[in-house]
């Protein structure tokens, strides 16, 4: 969202100075009361009021170019870890950081093939036949003297 303009903010503090209440100031010229109070408070601190600067944010650990060489080692060897990848990149990105940029690139790191070779057996079913059979082994009996 963009700042007030300078405009609004001189006519809201015009109008504070002149004695008028800080809630018939804010409905007047539609803003919240508590901007109202923080454009105040930031005219007695510094003497301005004036936006402050906005923050830039960090920007992507990955270059364009390590996120394009991730992209074709994912490609050579999808079933690379993360730590891997991030050894092959030569970079000191975190995992996470890795992770979500594979994520917004629209890619899956799988490693189905070699979980499937490293899962134990699993127990077949039994056969329709058997398993009737085993069900009725289990019931205890009742004799009756």
């Amino acid at each position: 969202m963009a700042a007030y303009s300078m405009d609004l903010r001189k006519r809201v503090a015009h109008a504070c100075d002149r004695g008028m209440p800080v809630v018939a100031v804010a409905a007047q010229f539609e803003v919240s009361v508590a901007w109202v109070y923080r454009l105040l408070q930031r005219r007695r601190a510094t003497g301005s009021i004036s936006p402050r600067k906005q923050t830039k944010f960090r920007g992507r650990s990955l270059s364009s170019d390590q996120e394009v060489r991730l992209v074709a080692l994912i490609t050579v060897k999808p079933d690379a870890t993360l730590a891997e990848l991030q050894q092959a990149l030569p970079t000191r990105a975190a995992l996470s950081t890795l992770w979500r940029a594979i994520d917004r690139l629209g890619l899956t790191v799988k490693k189905n093939g070699t979980r499937r070779r490293a899962a134990a057996p699993r127990r077949r079913r039994r056969s329709p036949a058997l398993a009737g059979h085993a069900v009725a082994a289990r019931r205890p009996r009742l004799h009756l003297h």
